[in-house]
């Protein structure tokens, strides 16, 4: 079993808990849930980092819309204290969840519930929510799952000495798994720069060089003359260990071949496969028996579970939190 569909289970099962009876809201009075807007006013420090009391307001908002009951405001609080921790924490382990991914989910929360992107923009903004509070939200969960993911492979790697014992015990068979050879292509849009015009721009550029592709040696000589396009070696990287985000698209492009364009935090870039080979040494089989016997759905939620709040803990225990 692959932590990484774990972690996605983790992650769907938390957005679906939260949003367990939000369609059931839209029909309420807006008036219910609007205020009057208030300059913002920094209530919480964390590890340098502040909290308005803008960010609570939208926050209890949320709750208020999942029906949530006692002090709404102390919860969100709670709450966005918490997210500040993981925040930090994603960041300082290099966990970047792109701008793609995000209106990904977020269109799809909308098409679930059966609303048009610009439906639930304006139930989040008139429930005093804010669509950038619910995305940021979002961004939280599917990058902290990435995190637990990376803690459970740490944790839960299994030791040289037991992996070959293992194989011993299976009669010295060792598993095997595909290794990639891969390089990326990147067409970089600064922060600054990422309009939608740019990124459209930047992504129908991305498109033409990848219908153009031939193989990783040319890429460079195709790419020459380019502007802000960059092209990165990345070496071999076993199939147990792919991004989550680009695992899927890898495992069905072909050797010499690219994957789709996809937004990222760069910009717009794809991946391509350089080659392709199946490997079986003590390295695989280290990984593979560590990934493995995790368990049914349940038990590989409960063990997220406990990863994400032991890690919080920790967090939250090394912080520097401070209530204005």
């Amino acid at each position: 079993m692959k932590f990484a569909t774990m972690s996605m289970n983790f992650n769907k099962r938390i957005l679906a808990a939260v949003f367990a009876g939000t369609v059931a809201m839209t029909a309420l009075s807006v008036t219910e849930f609007t205020g009057t807007a208030k300059a913002a006013e920094i209530k919480v420090i964390v590890n340098s980092n502040p909290i308005t009391n803008v960010d609570i307001a939208n926050r209890a908002a949320f709750l208020k819309l999942q029906r949530r009951g006692g002090n709404l405001n102390k919860q969100a609080q709670d709450e966005l204290v918490e997210e500040m921790l993981k925040r930090v924490e994603m960041k300082s382990r290099g966990i970047v969840v792109s701008d793609q991914e995000i209106e990904t989910a977020y269109a799809g929360f909308a098409s679930r519930n059966k609303m048009s992107v610009a439906q639930l923009n304006q139930l989040m903004n008139q429930a005093g929510i804010t669509p950038k509070h619910f995305k940021t939200f979002i961004m939280v969960q599917m990058g902290w799952s990435r995190a637990i993911g990376a803690r459970f492979r740490s944790e839960g790697m299994m030791s040289e000495q037991d992996a070959v014992q293992r194989m011993l015990k299976d009669g010295g068979k060792k598993p095997s798994t595909s290794e990639y050879t891969l390089q990326q292509v990147i067409f970089v849009v600064p922060a600054a720069s990422r309009s939608a015009g740019t990124m459209a721009k930047r992504r129908s550029e991305a498109n033409a060089l990848r219908n153009r592709f031939s193989s990783c040696e040319t890429t460079r000589s195709q790419t020459k003359g380019m502007l802000d396009v960059t092209v990165r070696d990345l070496g071999k990287h076993l199939e147990l260990q792919l991004p989550p985000e680009w695992s899927k698209q890898l495992k069905a492009t072909a050797v010499g071949r690219p994957t789709a364009v996809q937004d990222t935090d760069k910009g717009v870039e794809f991946l391509a496969v350089c080659a392709k080979r199946t490997v079986s040494d003590d390295r695989v089989a280290q990984l593979t028996f560590s990934m493995e016997g995790t368990g049914s759905n349940a038990d590989q939620e409960k063990k997220a579970e406990e990863i994400s709040k032991k890690y919080v803990k920790e967090l939250r225990e090394k912080a520097k939190i401070v209530n204005r």
